[in-house]
């Protein structure tokens, strides 16, 4: 399937026809939001008059809700928002938060000696050989 194909699938070339719709509305939303709130903001839908909006954090949406008369007058500018009367957010956090991988600290000098002492003084057999593999990690 390629972008050459669309005309020949009705159903494909109206969903398309929606999404570029639905972009275009979005933009116009985002371009009416005070820019300290556009980045992580988006547009979901608007229904009989009712915008739904979604913000990345709840303090996010605070601050539309809190401004949401300012909003709504801007947006009326638009014909396609002419008649919006009702703002709702929702809050809808990132997918994926991508942590960075965990730094494993070396072991120092003194942290494992005192391993060793402790392996020393431990009647186990096994848990004194884990604790002296443990202390043989030291830096250098």
């Amino acid at each position: 399937m390629t972008f050459d194909n669309l005309g020949r699938t009705p159903v494909l070339r109206e969903l398309v026809a929606k999404a570029n719709t639905h972009r275009k509305a979005e933009e116009q939303v985002i371009a009416s939001l005070p820019p300290a709130l556009a980045p992580g903001t988006r547009f979901v839908c608007c229904l009989e008059g009712e915008l739904t909006l979604s913000a990345e954090s709840a303090g996010k949406a605070s601050q539309i809700r809190f401004r949401q008369h300012e909003i709504m007058e801007k947006l009326r500018e638009n014909e396609l928002f002419r008649f919006v009367w009702k703002l709702k957010v929702k809050v809808a956090p990132p997918r994926f938060n991508e942590k960075p991988p965990a730094k494993k600290m070396p072991l120092s000098k003194e942290n494992a000696q005192l391993l060793r002492e402790e392996a020393g003084h431990t009647k186990d057999k096994k848990l004194r050989e884990v604790l002296e593999k443990l202390a043989s990690h030291v830096r250098d």
